[in-house]
């Protein structure tokens, strides 16, 4: 079947209206590049969810890594797209310009040198991030191990998407499917969702990113849902095997086990975060320290609801208004990955 052919054939669809979730930003990205919706009858909704770290990540990790940067001989490092990100009180890119010590990083690795050049600097790695990125950490973990540098923590928001995606079948009937994040796929595999479709009665599709491949996986779904099926299928099987990256699975179990994480919007989830395990404590600078939920930064903000679903950016009152990528009073408005921010971006080029 040619891709005119399904295209056409998502379009005749004239079931009962469906609401299907992007998991991740990249397929996000896709989606408004290409135009899909408007291939897409009014009876099928897409719908984004917490496929951003960098969204879903509490204010009080940021307040925490703030904390750390203010400490005499201490020098955060972290990835660009969380200098914007709000804290309870302010952000790391604020507090940096009132002279927190704070050095954005493209590398965790670079950390190697630093740090061996300066042993009497405490380095803070703000580590953030899904199964995609868990692997690098504890690669570096095991390189800090094998060279016995000590000076080196990890202030960890780690997460797994699959407790996220168990909490919002549970919570949310209204999304009939998933189009599952194909790069924390390569990880965890396909299989990994299989669970999930058989316990909630909903199909997943794992689809790579390009356009071609978001309109066969939302093809896919409406079959799936037409014949009453509720399988997991795997659409990317170049780059995402059915049991996922073992080596890559078998080093994140290896210094790092799951336990309860605070999602900013949602609160906590059972088995959603990976922390060190205990005997690599004294690399960890206070990652289980964070409460379960944090309060409510601003009242009119909705990230929450954008990050499971519920809403999309333009049903925030803040979006576009007082809530800019210049100016974010929201996560989800921070991150090239985040939703509010593809939202706007896009939009802001349909008007010109």
């Amino acid at each position: 079947m040619n891709l005119e052919t399904i295209i056409k054939k998502i379009g005749d669809y004239q079931g009962s209206k469906l609401k299907i979730m992007e998991v991740c930003g990249t397929h996000t990205v896709t989606i408004f590049k290409n135009g899909i919706r408007s291939f897409l009858p009014s009876t099928i909704e897409l719908i984004s969810g917490p496929g951003c770290p960098v969204c879903v990540t509490p204010p009080s990790y940021i307040d925490k890594a703030i904390e750390w940067s203010l400490k005499p001989n201490c020098i955060l490092l972290t990835f660009g797209d969380m200098m914007k990100v709000p804290g309870i009180q302010k952000s790391l890119s604020e507090a940096k310009a009132e002279g927190a010590r704070v050095e954005i990083m493209y590398s965790p690795q670079e950390v190697l040198k630093k740090a061996r050049q300066n042993p009497g600097i405490t380095y803070i790695i703000a580590s953030v991030g899904f199964e995609t990125t868990i692997p690098i950490y504890s690669l570096l973990l095991e390189q800090l191990l094998e060279n016995n540098i000590s000076n080196v923590k990890f202030l960890t928001a780690l997460r797994r998407i699959i407790p996220a995606l168990d909490y919002i079948c549970a919570t949310e009937s209204e999304i009939v499917a998933f189009l599952a994040p194909g790069h924390a796929s390569t990880i965890l595999g396909s299989n990994a969702y299989q669970e999930l479709a058989a316990k909630y009665h909903k199909p997943f599709a794992v689809a790579g990113f390009e356009a071609e491949h978001i309109l066969i996986a939302i093809y896919d779904l409406l079959r799936q849902i037409e014949t009453g099926k509720y399988e997991v299928h795997n659409l990317y099987p170049s780059v995402v095997q059915p049991e996922g990256n073992i080596a890559a699975l078998k080093i994140i179990n290896k210094y790092f086990i799951p336990d309860s994480a605070n999602w900013r919007g949602i609160g906590d989830i059972p088995e959603s975060g990976f922390y060190l395990r205990d005997e690599y404590l004294k690399y960890d600078a206070g990652s289980r320290e964070l409460p379960a939920e944090d309060k409510q930064l601003n009242s009119k903000c909705r990230c929450g609801e954008v990050i499971i679903g519920k809403i999309n950016p333009e049903q925030c009152p803040m979006f576009g208004k007082i809530c800019t990528p210049i100016k974010p009073k929201g996560p989800c408005m921070v991150s090239t990955e985040g939703t509010c921010g593809i939202w706007y971006r896009f939009s802001q080029r349909e008007k010109k």
